[in-house]
């Protein structure tokens, strides 16, 4: 049986009702954190009344303080890894790299590669190109 995710049409529009459909209480498992998760998505994004509102509020704080507890924070990316993300996500090559920081095809796959550094100004341009902050291309 396939569960069916929530409509913020089909949700309730009072907080009494919301409390009935979801009780917030502290999140203790991965399932109570789903669901919570699944309501959190179904209510963000839309124009809420008062008690919408509330009762969001309540339960990004429930979902928040989970993840906090509960979710090991992501290990940071190096700098290298974040370029070819960013290279790979906007279907750009190692020459489109040369041009971004004007470098020749060679230099740029040896950036690539990790046997040649960027520079101060190749973090710049990049971080312009990309509109990211010069720090990702730093760790």
């Amino acid at each position: 049986m396939k569960a069916t995710a929530l409509a913020f049409a089909r949700l309730p529009k009072t907080y009494s009702g919301l409390v009935a459909l979801h009780m917030p209480r502290p999140i203790h498992d991965k399932v109570a954190y789903d669901n919570a998760v699944e309501v959190v998505h179904a209510l963000a994004g839309h124009k809420l009344n008062h008690d919408q509102d509330d009762y969001l509020a309540i339960m990004a704080k429930l979902v928040e303080d989970y993840e906090s507890e509960s979710v090991p924070e992501p290990k940071p990316v190096k700098g290298i890894e974040a370029l070819k993300f960013l290279l790979e996500e906007n279907d750009l090559t190692a020459d489109d790299l040369g041009e971004i920081i004007g470098v020749n095809r060679s230099i740029a796959y040896r950036i690539l590669k990790g046997a040649r550094n960027l520079t101060a100004d190749h973090v710049k341009k990049l971080a312009a190109r990309f509109a990211v902050s010069a720090d990702l291309f730093l760790a």
